[in-house]
């Protein structure tokens, strides 16, 4: 079963830029979406045989998240139950027969990490949310963490040491969350691959020197990690500032 999840940066700008060929050709099971930057009511985009989940932010041209999927759920939920968090349409989770599959754009820092006390709150709510889940059903998570969880995982580390995505702070509550008992797929696959990056600055011609950023993840329950076939960063899939990852695992959506 395959499973993809993207940052588009603006789901519209990315439907101008093929969108509807990349998501044919990847013929995902279920492919998930961050920051798609819409409001109700302003696309109507739809593709045979799937059904599609909208969580937009309140803020108009923000945020949001959305899954397309092949496979009827037995659930869907919209946020993480806790008002302060869910007014920014991050969180998305399908519950299936045998596993949760959640989508999430973690909040960004900013510059200056004027957001990282927010941050910090999130992540501790956001790792007890999936606990609570993992405890029900082995859970699937993907999208934008926004970090860097080790040097490896970026270009320049040694001067990101306080940037937004790279902080202690940020990789300590990565650390706690794969402690908690989730395995890092592509990093479980590939644990000494560098320069895969799924993230690049617009300035300074990042994405054509490869100076990256391997941000967007799948995390999967411990005890699902055996089922993992592979994990991929597609690279050579341009429209946004980050490129799609992809999950394949043999689990089963009856």
């Amino acid at each position: 079963m395959l499973f993809v999840s993207w940052n588009v940066n603006g789901l519209r700008a990315v439907c101008g830029k093929g969108f509807a060929d990349i998501f044919t050709e990847f013929n995902a099971d279920f492919f998930c979406l961050q920051e798609i930057k819409l409001s109700a009511g302003q696309l109507d985009l739809q593709f045979p045989g799937y059904d599609a989940y909208w969580n937009y932010a309140e803020r108009k041209g923000y945020s949001g998240t959305a899954i397309f999927s092949r496979h009827k759920p037995l659930n869907v939920t919209y946020g993480i139950g806790i008002d302060e968090h869910d007014k920014e349409g991050r969180v998305i989770t399908l519950e299936m027969p045998s596993f949760f599959l959640v989508t999430v754009y973690t909040p960004n820092s900013k510059d200056g990490l004027a957001r990282l006390d927010y941050r910090m709150k999130w992540e501790d709510d956001f790792r007890r949310y999936l606990n609570t889940l993992d405890a029900s059903k082995p859970v699937i998570v993907c999208g934008d963490l926004n970090v860097a969880h080790q040097e490896i995982d970026l270009k320049n580390p040694s001067t990101n040491r306080r940037s937004a995505g790279f902080t202690d702070e940020e990789r300590d509550c990565m650390t706690r969350l794969l402690e908690s008992g989730f395995t890092d797929s592509f990093r479980s696959k590939y644990p000494d691959t560098e320069g895969a990056y799924s993230w690049w600055s617009y300035r300074m011609r990042a994405r054509e020197r490869n100076a990256g950023w391997r941000i967007d993840y799948f995390l999967v329950s411990d005890r699902l990690s055996p089922l993992v076939t592979d994990a991929r960063i597609h690279s050579d899939v341009f429209g946004s500032d980050h490129c799609p990852v992809s999950l394949d695992i043999e689990i089963r959506t009856e």
